[in-house]
């Protein structure tokens, strides 16, 4: 012994109902049916949506100017801010002719994000100087191959008719901002 204390153990006698365990199952059997009749857990996806909190981060989107052209300048600060290093670019410049597609001289030619590397943490747009990146609150898809899930430009370009509202992705400091036209960024 590596104390003095000891504990005596007594080996308590059962009971006659306790030896034939028909209290202990029956009540095992009464918890499995108040388990039929409680509302499920599970919810039934492409019917029902779950709610999602406002500040939930889901699919990247890269945002264009009131213009139509492309807000990205492909600086590379998205891509150095990743701490999964899920975003890729190439960067090119801006032709002559391809002033309403890009904003500035020049433009990201690829842009890719991984989205399997991806842990949706919101750095990338901080680290934007421009406001070009934001995560959305649309649902990734899913998919059974990988290749699917390295969201080119393709997917990553809001259609210049189906704009994406980011306000309420948006600080009131920032909306407050964004009021004042005389400040280069605002143009």
């Amino acid at each position: 012994m590596l104390t003095n204390r000891s504990k005596v153990v007594v080996q308590k006698k059962m009971t006659f109902w306790e030896r034939i365990y028909l209290p202990a199952i029956l009540s095992g059997i009464s918890i499995t049916i108040k388990h039929f009749f409680k509302k499920g857990a599970t919810v039934r996806y492409p019917e029902t949506k779950r709610e999602i909190s406002e500040v939930w981060r889901g699919q990247h989107v890269l945002k264009r100017d009131e213009k139509g052209a492309e807000r990205c300048t492909a600086c590379g600060l998205c891509a150095v801010a990743c701490p999964a290093e899920a975003i890729t670019m190439v960067a090119a410049e801006r032709k002559k002719g391809e002033e309403k597609l890009y904003r500035e001289e020049k433009y990201a030619s690829t842009y890719e994000i991984n989205m399997l590397r991806c842990i949706f943490c919101g750095l990338c747009e901080e680290a934007c100087p421009k406001e070009a990146i934001f995560l959305t609150d649309r649902i990734v898809s899913t998919d059974y191959a990988r290749d699917g899930f390295i969201y080119g430009k393709d997917k990553l370009v809001e259609e210049v008719d189906e704009r994406i509202d980011v306000s309420k992705r948006q600080t009131p400091s920032v909306l407050e901002f964004k009021k004042h036209k005389q400040f280069s960024h605002n143009k």
